[in-house]
């Protein structure tokens, strides 16, 4: 294996644990490269704002639909129908 779409491949078939045991190595070699971390993401007050909205807005509907399959709740129910 000589090139990154080769290892990205190979890497698919890795199982769950194997891929965590790997990502610990690359970032184990990376530090000890000295590799820059990216920076921080920045985010306005308003989009967090309105994720913490979505976020209340998505418990209080899984508060009022506790008998809505999950596969229901993933989806988020149309205009907060616990049926759809």
């Amino acid at each position: 294996m000589s090139t990154l779409a080769e290892i990205e491949k190979a890497t698919e078939k890795l199982p769950a644990e194997q891929k965590q045991e790997l990502m610990l190595f690359l970032a184990a070699r990376l530090r000890a490269a000295g590799a820059k971390l990216p920076e921080p993401r920045q985010f306005s007050r308003e989009q967090t704002a309105a994720w913490i909205a979505e976020d209340e807005a998505d418990l209080e509907r899984f508060r009022n639909c506790s008998s809505t399959p999950a596969s229901n709740i993933i989806r988020k129910p149309a205009l907060g129908n616990c049926d759809s």
